[in-house]
């Protein structure tokens, strides 16, 4: 790929070169080997072929587990690492994750090493998945890190299916519960307040205000059309931007039922991936600074000081117990690997213990909130219904 970058050194001052690498770090280092200091890199110019395929990296997903199964198949069937990286390519007809390969394979076909290569592309390759192939090249067992790391991806993706499945219908009987409340609000209600009116007699205070609410709706159509579309659009807009999603979701997991199982799961996820890291032959105190991210915000200050307790000299499941990082299940459990030596195997029993335990909860919320939602949205549309119907009832009591 070629890389457009603005450099200052030489007889010509500051200028613009144009560098083919594999990505813009080796670009940035081979003008710095070159005895040019780089100011920016231009990435709005036109440069051709090069700049698409860096486009196409950038803006679409990379399918990393999908490369991780395959890279795994091919490197256990006898094939080395560029020959695998040269088949997967050679398959691949997307855009986006075919240019990556490319560039992986320009990378390795260099000399570089495949941890240095990932560590280049930072938005594709997690700081977990590349530390863990670079530790697997010093012993030599890279199948077995990408196998860990395959188990470890697929464990999370089923745990977050399962949310995802648990939510849908959920989400769906509120849409529908919604509709159709709008719709006897917006057009039954209108067509009983006209009768009403005409015919001269008092009506109940309750049912005033709602036949009251479903003129105003049905004198602003647009109005409220535009309301509703708003709202849709606002929550589109606010999930796909990452940042509000993340604050939208850390003020749903305060809540007080949700806390407890949220940072329970954030914990099993802790876990598993420290069992990685460990598996893989990384220090315990750096695999503890590389997994930071996965906690929650309280739970990470609450890491730093276990990080420090342990470079201290501490017992891990001591260091954990002690910042609130460790379940009774998970305590026990360490301090059984801790006295065999197999620490890794007990943080991944502790995740699978959790993971089963969320999954059940998981289980029980949604077989709860499916009726609870369903008995909310027959309340509500029941009482429209009720107060509609109410002048109606009180006339024929009144004839009787």
């Amino acid at each position: 790929m070629q890389f457009r970058l603005q450099v200052q050194g030489g007889p010509g001052g500051r200028q613009t070169i144009a560098i083919d690498a594999a990505s813009e770090a080796e670009a940035i280092r081979q003008a710095a080997r070159n005895g040019w200091r780089v100011l920016a890199i231009d990435g709005t110019g036109n440069t051709g072929a090069g700049e698409r395929v860096r486009s196409g990296i950038s803006k679409q997903p990379f399918p990393l587990l999908q490369f991780s199964q395959e890279l795994l198949a091919l490197l256990e069937a006898g094939l080395n690492l560029s020959e695998a990286t040269a088949t997967l390519l050679n398959k691949e007809s997307r855009a986006g994750a075919r240019a990556t390969l490319t560039a992986i394979q320009r990378s390795l076909q260099q000399g570089k090493s495949f941890s240095d290569t990932l560590a280049d592309f930072p938005a594709v390759f997690p700081e977990l998945y590349v530390a863990t192939v670079r530790a697997a090249e010093r012993s030599g067992n890279l199948p077995e890190a990408l196998a860990r790391f395959v188990g470890y991806q697929l464990q999370f993706d089923a745990i977050r299916k399962k949310l995802v499945s648990a939510a849908i219908y959920p989400a769906m009987l509120l849409v529908v519960g919604t509709l159709v409340t709008l719709f006897l609000m917006g057009y039954v209600v209108p067509k009983f307040s006209v009768v009403y009116e005409s015919s001269g007699r008092d009506i109940p205070w309750a049912s005033r205000m709602l036949l009251g609410f479903g003129q105003t709706l049905a004198a602003h159509p647009w109005l409220c059309a535009g309301a509703l579309g708003a709202i849709c659009l606002a929550v589109v807009v606010g999930l796909a931007n990452a940042a509000l999603r993340q604050r939208l979701v850390l003020a749903v997991l305060r809540l007080p039922v949700l806390s407890a199982k949220a940072a329970e799961f954030r914990l099993a996820r802790f876990y598993r991936a420290l069992s990685l890291l460990l598996h893989a032959g990384i220090p315990l105190a750096r695999a503890l600074a590389m997994t930071n991210a996965m906690l929650l915000p309280a739970q990470q200050q609450q890491l730093v000081q276990t990080r420090r307790a342990v470079e201290q000299g501490l017992p891990f499941s001591t260091a954990l117990e002690q910042n609130a990082l460790a379940t009774p299940v998970a305590q026990s459990l360490l301090k059984v690997g801790e006295n065999t030596g197999r620490l890794g195997d007990m943080l991944e029993r502790s995740a699978k213990f959790h993971d089963e335990e969320f999954a059940r909860w998981v289980d029980w919320a949604s077989r709860l909130l499916e009726p609870v939602l369903m008995t909310l949205i027959g309340v509500v549309i029941g009482g429209v219904v009720v107060l509609m119907y109410m002048p109606i009832f009180e006339l024929a009591g009144s004839l009787s």
